[in-house]
């Protein structure tokens, strides 16, 4: 039953964006279906494959010494305030702090050009599969590792010659992704490190695929062979590199920090309404988007819940749903517990709309417009992009 349910839901997923789609005659549906098989492929290798396993968690453990690393200098800045035993649970340090420190590793990587190098090679693959262009498949796969309105500066200069549905999977990639620089917060907030890896890999095709559904490439291509990233941006030299990265992590620390204080602020008030009828806010959240956490074959009890992270992910942010999650992973089976996460992952939500849109256009002012009309169909685009890859692992985890 949980078979023919996920399946369902990805048929679901797919006839959503079918729906939303501004051209549905020009959709290639061989190409559709070729990306449905590849998310399938890897997943089986990243999941069921032993070597594909021993990868992610040799990875996984990788990442995660490193981002411990960033303790020293959190432990060396806020002192005591770092144990969590003696100060109680302080977010903004113990949860947020070491995005600081990966965004400045990310931004020597970026840099020194490896990064880059990563990339344009795992790009080149990617737009043979799907027959892309090399810019908008290097952006695809750059949000693997960059954010949002970071992976488009690797091909600035492109950008003003890019058509509709070229800039849309900038956006739908951006919108499905997260960058590394975040996923230690996610991490620290209980969330296996394996399966936000998971989730990453399978962000490329999958946000090639659902950009191209919602506007399929019709108009003429400019032709750019070659494409060259720009990886050392405005920064003079190595240090420069780390200082700049260092301050865009910090940077990133307080606009998360604010944006939650102000929108749960938001929802207290709302719940306060609410309350005189006897409800909150995630009961509403729950039953809307209960409907995706049936076709992922969830168990009953765990239906409503899942809806309730949906819900607050997209109208409030990711770290409040992981916050939730994170909470009781451990009295869920691995199955429901991985499904859950990576549904989760990916920056689409409401509070991203203005941070697409502004931090893009800032790279290309010509698109602004483009961006805004297209922007609340990549944000969606981005949610159905973590449910597909949620639905396809929870297919391979059945078997």
């Amino acid at each position: 039953m949980k078979l023919v349910l996920n399946l369902l839901g990805i048929a679901v997923i797919l006839g959503l964006t079918f729906l939303l789609s501004w051209n549905r005659k020009n959709i290639r549906w061989k190409a559709v279906i070729r990306a449905v098989v590849i998310q399938f492929v890897i997943a089986v290798l990243l999941v069921k494959v032993p070597i594909g396993r021993s990868i992610v968690s040799v990875v996984s453990d990788g990442v995660t010494a490193i981002i411990n690393c960033g303790q020293e200098g959190i432990a060396f800045v806020f002192g005591v305030l770092v144990d969590g035993a003696s100060t109680g649970s302080i977010f903004i340090v113990q949860t947020l702090g070491n995005i600081i420190f990966v965004s400045a590793l990310v931004s020597l990587l970026y840099y020194i050009g490896v990064l880059g190098f990563v990339v344009k090679w795992i790009g080149k693959g990617v737009g043979k599969l799907m027959g892309t262009t090399e810019v908008e498949s290097f952006v695809a796969v750059a949000n693997m590792f960059l954010g949002q309105t970071d992976s488009p500066i690797l091909v600035s200069k492109y950008i003003k010659s890019l058509t509709d549905s070229e800039i849309l999977v900038i956006l739908v990639s951006g919108m499905g992704s997260m960058s590394v620089s975040i996923l230690g917060g996610y991490h620290a907030l209980g969330i296996p490190m394996d399966y936000l890896l998971i989730a990453s890999a399978l962000v490329p095709i999958g946000s090639i695929l659902i950009a191209k559904m919602l506007l399929p490439q019709t108009e003429q291509v400019q032709s750019i062979t070659d494409v060259k990233m720009d990886n050392k941006g405005n920064n003079a030299n190595v240090i420069d590199a780390i200082a700049e990265g260092a301050g865009t992590g910090m940077q990133m620390v307080i606009s998360i920090g604010a944006s939650l204080v102000g929108i749960i602020g938001i929802v207290a008030v709302v719940n306060m309404f609410l309350g005189f009828a006897g409800i909150r806010l995630e009961q509403i959240f729950s039953y809307i988007f209960a409907p995706f956490g049936f076709l992922m074959g969830l168990d009953t009890k765990d239906i409503l819940m899942e809806g309730s992270f949906l819900g607050n992910k997209l109208i409030v942010n990711e770290f409040v749903a992981f916050q939730d999650l994170g909470a009781i992973l451990s009295t869920l089976d691995t199955r429901t517990g991985m499904i859950c996460a990576i549904s989760l992952c990916g920056f689409a939500n409401l509070s991203s709309l203005g941070i697409c849109v502004s931090g893009i256009a800032v790279l290309c002012p010509e698109k602004k417009s483009t961006l805004s009309r297209l922007v609340f169909k990549a944000m969606l685009g981005g949610v159905f992009v973590s449910l597909l890859s949620a639905m396809v692992v929870g297919i391979i985890t059945l078997f």
